[in-house]
């Protein structure tokens, strides 16, 4: 098993990893905007910027287990406020471009901070490529 880990304050705090691949299988935690160098919140007040730097750090948890961002097979999106749901669905779009994978978006969440808006998970299949 691999794990990737990030200065994300709450990986350490709570005692979790940013994502773990078992086989082919990579799965993201639950990811906000936090800089994973700097442990920082980005973007407060902006759902979609921090939904593009959510996807961006999938991405790259991804990649850093071996995977590529087309073998993102499933997100889960929770957005705290209804009127954000189209500016997350275009971060989305706008990051994991035709890669089209199945997704959920849950409205109405709390996160540990206020300043957080969308809470993003992820899981990939990473298949033997020839």
């Amino acid at each position: 098993m691999q794990r990737h880990f990030t200065n994300n304050p709450y990986e350490n705090k709570f005692g979790y990893s940013r994502a773990v691949r078992k086989g082919p299988f990579i799965f993201i935690s639950g990811t906000t905007s936090i800089d994973p160098t700097s442990g920082e919140l980005r973007y407060p007040g902006s759902a979609y910027d921090q939904a593009r730097a959510i996807f961006s750090e999938i991405v790259r948890a991804v990649e850093v287990l071996g995977g590529r961002k087309g073998d993102i097979v499933r997100v889960r999106m929770f957005v705290a406020e209804d009127r954000d749901t189209g500016k997350v669905g275009q971060a989305l779009k706008d990051v994991l471009g035709d890669v089209g994978p199945a997704a959920t978006m849950i409205v109405g969440s709390r996160f540990v901070s206020s300043d957080m808006l969308v809470e993003i998970e992820a899981d990939a299949v990473v298949m033997v490529r020839a």
